[in-house]
């Protein structure tokens, strides 16, 4: 999966007040890294913790181990929540992996602020150079601190034959036509949609997409710059959302529903039949094939459509959310490290990382390996769109998305208004300023 590394500029604060003693925040030093066969010890860890991704990480690690005798990687291996729990508190601790996944935006300039993650324009400047405009969200200042290795759009993800069961023959361009076939989908005595509002972000991706249908691109853009979110566009995010949880198109218990975690996660909601869609990214289709016995997933029921239009809404039609997922190196890694994340770029690693459905690649030399039709789909949407807008977590960071997310998930438990959702991310990024 992905979405992300999700909370993990709230280390920044923290660490940046121990700089001065210890060099604890930006990882161990290369001297601590050799394990007692003499070994350079590298730390990776990642969130592909379901196979296919899963073994495919660790032969991509012990054919790095072959090639370079004296390195050992310690991989681990985690689910995506846990993963970022416990990134936090490894920065905080002073014990970072030596490799792990940056999400870029306001998260990345946070680290980089607090001097946690390694500077990679000199060392892999060739891999940047082929990877081009797609490093754009890991840069700061001119200087490129993680290297993307999937990047792509949110959307919704469906069952072709539980549509079909409901008499849906095509899939919805507008929020009308989305409505209509919700209508039908429970008329067939079939739950609509699984959302993990349990987890939060899965929910707040509703108000991010609502945001960007109302609100036009030069508003989201100054918002990210200035912080001001006196628009009201803002508000009216939040109207279209209360919209579409007056449907009642969720599954049952969906404010405590984990978003990826066994068979009654959302993701395992639908990977098992249980529900026709759910809005989630373009990790969607490897962790479903993980989350069911025989390691397919939906297989030929995947089909995939955009958020669709809003009317009336400010936003682009064709803009999307989205965002990827990128390799960073812990400032006092071993410098073996880097050439491991460039190996993880390489066209062989990037081939087999998109032949295993694991996402969309970012090398150019592998998009032509994705084979699923859907994610094929996401592709063309991702190269086609006029506008991606990042996943406000991560463009506003951590103090500020922390905010937001949790005021969405209180609007969709009934508990927040449309302007209380603004009036806590204003708070949040009042206090930012």
């Amino acid at each position: 999966m992905a979405r992300k590394t999700r909370g993990a500029a709230v280390l920044a604060a923290l660490c940046a007040g121990v700089l001065l003693t210890t060099a604890a925040c930006g990882g161990s030093d290369s001297s601590d890294k050799s394990s007692s066969g003499g070994k350079t010890t590298i730390t990776w860890w990642h969130n592909s913790n379901n196979d296919p991704g899963k073994s495919y990480y660790e032969k991509v690690a012990a054919d790095f181990e072959k090639t370079h005798p004296n390195v050992d990687i310690k991989i681990s291996a985690m689910q995506h929540e846990d993963m970022l729990t416990k990134l936090d508190a490894a920065f905080q601790s002073g014990d970072a992996p030596d490799i792990y996944m940056e999400r870029g935006g306001g998260e990345l300039a946070d680290h980089v602020e607090a001097g946690l993650t390694k500077d990679l324009s000199k060392d892999a400047a060739d891999v940047i150079s082929k990877l081009g405009g797609n490093v754009a969200g890991w840069q700061v200042d001119g200087k490129t601190y993680a290297l993307p290795f999937s990047m792509g759009v949110v959307g919704f993800w469906y069952n072709k034959s539980l549509f079909a069961k409901a008499g849906i023959t095509g899939t919805p361009k507008t929020l009308d036509e989305w409505f209509s076939d919700i209508d039908k989908l429970k008329a067939a005595g079939i739950t609509p949609v699984s959302v993990g509002a349990g987890d939060k972000w899965p929910a707040a991706h509703y108000w991010y997409y609502t945001a960007l249908r109302q609100c036009s691109q030069d508003v989201l853009q100054k918002a990210v710059r200035s912080l001001d979110f006196s628009d009201q566009c803002f508000v009216k995010a939040g109207d279209t959302l209360k919209d579409i949880i007056a449907k009642k198109p969720f599954n049952a218990g969906f404010l405590s529903t984990p978003a990826q975690s066994g068979p009654t996660s959302a993701s395992g909601l639908l990977a098992t039949g249980k529900v026709a869609m759910e809005l989630a990214g373009h990790w969607e289709p490897g962790v479903m094939q993980g989350l069911t016995a025989d390691k397919k997933g939906l297989g030929e029921d995947t089909g995939w459509f955009p958020f669709p239009s809003v009317d009336g809404g400010a936003g682009d039609p064709a803009a999307q959310l989205g965002g990827g997922d990128a390799w960073g190196v812990s400032e006092k890694a071993p410098a073996v490290a880097v050439d491991f994340v460039k190996y993880l770029l390489s066209d062989e690693v990037q081939t087999g990382f998109a032949q295993n459905d694991m996402g969309l690649p970012t090398n150019p030399a592998a998009t032509s390996a994705v084979k699923d039709p859907a994610l094929a789909q996401l592709l063309q949407v991702r190269d086609s769109s006029p506008f991606i807008q990042l996943y406000f977590d991560t463009a506003f960071g951590t103090s500020i998305g922390n905010a937001m997310n949790d005021s969405i998930a209180l609007l969709f438990a009934g508990k927040a208004s449309s302007q209380d959702v603004v009036d806590a991310t204003q708070k949040a990024a009042d206090q930012e300023k």
